[in-house]
């Protein structure tokens, strides 16, 4: 029988770890009823809530800007396209999942926003980890606002590139950045609508400083496109970037367009980059051909009716000047995002709670989901609105604010 070499010690039997942290199986998670417990100390417990199929409450939390998610026009594109071309899209993009609908939806968006080419990715959260991971590596320069996505946070992580992040809306400290950097290549990364206050980030500026230190600009337009610019075409195409040659720009097709998924637009050379070495488009599903036939009707709602993005930031003014009116502290909407601060976690999760069960649905904002540590209702203006809609969100928020939220 061979027996154990002096430098390899024989197996224990027993089963006992040998690491010196030995556990029973039962226990090795253990940690996480600790976090757990820390998470519900601070007023951080998250839960799911499913939403009902009926529309019986008005609902300012969800991200359908123009109120198209549940439009005939686009839920019918939804059904038929499955019918046709099935419920999934049964593999990647470079296999089997690409269909005629997803480049039809591809030469639309490019044609609506005016950029050379367009890549339909299953999320908005991959398409920015394509984007960011394609367009930087080792070796080059990430210059960014502190307050940018998640997923625009997590591309920079697996970018490998030297990553800076500036205080939030300075154009002056990338600028800076951007020339004390020691990399020839770089990018600056930046949403341009913000998620949580619905501000504008400084987009000429950040513009003029890439051009003024040679870097290209990649610019998250989820809460900005089908709410900003003429006819919604978003918030870079209202500052006459969209078709620069040094511009990027990115945005989920489950906000205004009420579907599901995600697009980087750009110049061809740009989409030839992320088709050929992007993991999260190489390697993930296609996007479902339903959800493609959905964000195409909702485009061509868009068309139709250009005034939609109007109504949508014009809802947005009436419920900032409202809610300020009432005494509250509340962000100014550059789009259709308002936030009303809250004074701790606690009190914004009851505020909210408060809201939904006298029939309005607000959004519940909480660290680590903000930045700056603040708690908010997030209130989200849908363009479908109406006056009484939106005095009743005012009186609802009013009558269920706690303590100190004014």
């Amino acid at each position: 029988m061979n027996q154990p070499s002096s430098s390899q010690p024989a197996p224990d039997q027993s089963g006992a770890n040998q690491s010196g942290y030995g556990k029973p199986p039962e226990a090795v998670f253990d940690w996480l009823d600790e976090k757990a417990e820390q998470r519900r100390a601070a007023g951080l417990v998250r839960r799911l809530r499913p939403r009902p199929a009926d529309a019986a409450q008005l609902d300012l939390a969800s991200n359908d800007y123009l109120g198209l998610a549940r439009d005939k026009r686009v839920a019918g594109a939804t059904a038929a396209a499955a019918l046709r071309w099935g419920a999934g899209s049964t593999g990647s993009r470079l296999v089997t999942g690409t269909t005629e609908l997803h480049g039809d939806l591809e030469r639309e968006l490019a044609a609506f926003c005016g950029t050379e080419a367009a890549l339909v990715f299953s999320s908005g959260f991959l398409a920015n980890l394509a984007a960011v991971t394609a367009l930087s590596g080792q070796g080059s320069a990430i210059v960014t606002d502190k307050y940018i996505h998640a997923s625009l946070i997590d591309g920079c992580r697996l970018s490998r590139a030297d990553v800076a992040a500036m205080p939030h809306g300075d154009h002056a400290a990338i600028a800076h950045a951007l020339a004390t950097r020691r990399t020839e290549r770089a990018l600056v990364v930046s949403d341009t609508v913000f998620s949580v206050d619905g501000d504008l980030a400084p987009l000429p500026e950040l513009a003029t400083a890439c051009r003024q230190h040679g870097a290209g600009l990649l610019l998250d337009d989820a809460h900005g496109f089908g709410v900003l610019g003429a006819g919604g075409r978003g918030a870079v195409a209202e500052a006459k970037l969209i078709a620069d040659p040094d511009v990027v720009t990115t945005f989920t097709l489950s906000k205004s367009l009420g579907a599901q998924g995600g697009a980087v637009l750009g110049p061809r050379r740009v989409i030839r980059q992320l088709i050929e070495t992007a993991r999260s488009f190489i390697f993930d599903t296609g996007l479902a051909p339903g959800s493609v036939a959905a964000a195409l009707a909702a485009l061509q709602v868009l068309r139709d009716e250009p005034d939609l993005a109007a109504r949508a930031v014009d809802n947005a003014a009436t419920l900032c000047t409202a809610l300020s009116t009432a005494g509250f502290t509340v962000s100014t909407p550059a789009a259709a995002v308002v936030s009303v601060r809250a004074p701790s976690p606690e009190a914004a999760v009851a505020w909210a709670d408060g809201c939904r069960a006298a029939g309005v649905v607000v959004g519940c904002f909480r660290p680590p989901s903000v930045p700056d540590g603040v708690s908010r209702l997030r209130l989200t203006a849908r363009a479908d609105l109406t006056e009484a809609d939106l005095a009743k969100v005012v009186e609802v928020i009013t009558e269920q604010a706690p303590p100190g939220a004014s």
